[in-house]
């Protein structure tokens, strides 16, 4: 926080003005109080830009969006006055340093923290979404980390799903290094476009730097468009993932929803420092560069489990499949070439059943010891990532 300076207000509307939090491109934001000591984060467009028309019109569409938006993703809108020489708003003051500030002076975050971060920012981004807002400018700047998880802010350039990127012929509006692809080139923005720049943003935190690297804003935007990100030093759990969200093609990106439960997942299992539980060939989805994210892979992985971890097919007949390839009973009593092979054809084993013509249910242990492991990581990730927030 800096103190106020000579020509700063110190009273805006029924707040007290005491330090200034932050200048941007719109305007200053001051920590200001009410009346009753609530404390707010109070936004005021600069006297050059008031007069001008546009200017006035992004700041209401920023207003707009905060009263749309529901759930604890964002700071909530306490008052606005958007008729006054110099229009403002006011939103529950957010205390914690901001994603960069946090990065640039401890350095890059673990996996547990990243994913629990993501995890948050998806699930907020989900409410964002539904009230057909695309925040457009998401980056580490604008995400607060608060002790009760991390924050979205600064809803200036947002826009309806659907609309232009383009405020002027040619020109871009965002951060470069995060933007998304359809934005450089003037397209219509969707939820893709923030998944884009969260996939951005998670790259930074685990390395610190922008995933398109640096240089000037044309030299950042010609990569971001026809050059892949660079995720050296991305952890080999999240890396797939943010790969696939920096996909150039829209359509080629996770949904915030599918990044929520991924994320999740991801933060519980590093956690408990269990090793990815996924087959290969599901994982490997992932990693094409499409940027795809592969569908839930827990289907094949049940049916892996049910016949004993091969899906390799039987043989039809053969030398294989007679009685030659099969240990004899007397040599492994009791085990699985002891079964009687009466009523096999072609091979293949006719169904057990039971005394009454039905299949046997007893479950198999490995699956039942694993389901329970994922319904408890489940059920505890809530609490795990907002202790890791708390700690941050």
């Amino acid at each position: 926080m800096m103190r106020l300076r000579r020509e700063d207000p110190r009273v805006v509307g029924s707040f007290r003005l005491h330090r200034r939090l932050g200048a941007g491109g719109m305007g200053v934001v001051y920590l200001g109080s009410d009346r009753r000591g609530q404390r707010v984060a109070l936004k005021v467009i600069r006297p050059d830009l008031a007069e001008d028309q546009e200017f006035r019109s992004r700041f209401a569409r920023e207003v707009s969006a905060a009263r749309r938006i529901r759930g604890g993703c964002t700071a909530r809108l306490v008052a606005a006055d958007l008729e006054a020489e110099r229009p403002w708003f006011a939103t529950q003051y957010v205390p914690g340093p901001s994603l960069h500030d946090k990065v640039a002076e401890e350095g890059p975050l673990t996996a547990v923290q990243i994913a629990a971060i993501g995890a948050a920012l998806s699930e907020g981004l989900v409410a964002v979404h539904e009230a057909g807002v695309v925040h457009r400018d998401l980056k580490p700047s604008n995400i607060l980390l608060s002790p009760k998880g991390p924050r979205i802010i600064d809803f200036g350039i947002a826009w309806a799903t659907g609309a232009s990127t383009l405020t002027h012929v040619g020109t871009a509006v965002g951060s470069p290094g995060f933007l998304a692809p359809e934005q450089v080139r003037g397209a219509a923005v969707t939820p893709a476009t923030d998944v884009f720049a969260l996939g951005a943003t998670l790259a930074y935190a685990a390395t610190a730097d922008s995933p398109f690297g640096h240089g000037s804003s044309e030299v950042m935007l010609y990569r971001v468009v026809h050059e892949e990100p660079h995720l050296v030093g991305v952890p080999d759990a999240l890396a797939p993932l943010v790969q696939a969200c920096l996909a150039k093609d829209p359509e080629e990106r996770p949904s915030t929803l599918q990044l929520s439960m991924r994320l999740k997942e991801i933060a519980a299992r590093e956690a408990q420092g269990l090793p990815d539980g996924r087959p290969p060939a599901q994982r490997g989805r992932a990693e094409r560069p499409t940027g795809r994210l592969a569908e839930t892979p827990y289907a094949e992985q049940r049916t892996e489990r049910r016949t004993g971890g091969s899906t390799a097919p039987r043989a039809q007949g053969g030398p294989q499949s007679g009685p030659q390839s099969r240990p004899s009973s007397s040599r492994n009593p009791g085990g699985p070439s002891s079964r009687p092979t009466a009523g096999r054809t072609g091979g293949r084993p006719a169904p057990r059943t039971t005394g009454a013509g039905r299949r046997p249910s007893r479950p198999d242990p490995k699956l039942m010891r694993q389901r329970l492991i994922v319904f408890v990581v489940v059920t505890l990730i809530v609490a795990l990532g907002i202790a890791l927030a708390q700690k941050l």
